[in-house]
């Protein structure tokens, strides 16, 4: 004898003829299950004090006014050696 692997009798959902049956409204449960674990991983960062942020700041802006300078010499550079082949310097 065959067994017949799909649909097979008594599982809901396996046939478009006996859909599968919702059991409450589980979306309410996962959004609220979302939001409370939300606020449980908020409580758990450490969030920067001013005087970090500030040094932070500080450090950000001088490398990348480092960077600038530096980029900016590179194309003088470059431009210069361009217009030195090309001729129209």
């Amino acid at each position: 004898m065959v067994e017949h692997w799909s649909p097979k009798p008594g599982v809901g959902g396996s046939s478009p003829s006996w859909p599968a049956i919702r059991k409450g409204n589980c979306n309410m449960e996962k959004l609220t299950t979302y939001f409370r674990h939300v606020r449980e991983e908020i409580q758990k960062v450490i969030f920067p004090t001013k005087l970090q942020i500030k040094q932070a700041f500080i450090a950000v802006f001088i490398v990348v006014t480092v960077i600038s300078i530096f980029l900016a010499l590179v194309d003088m550079l470059m431009s210069a050696i361009v217009s030195t082949v090309v001729g129209n310097g």
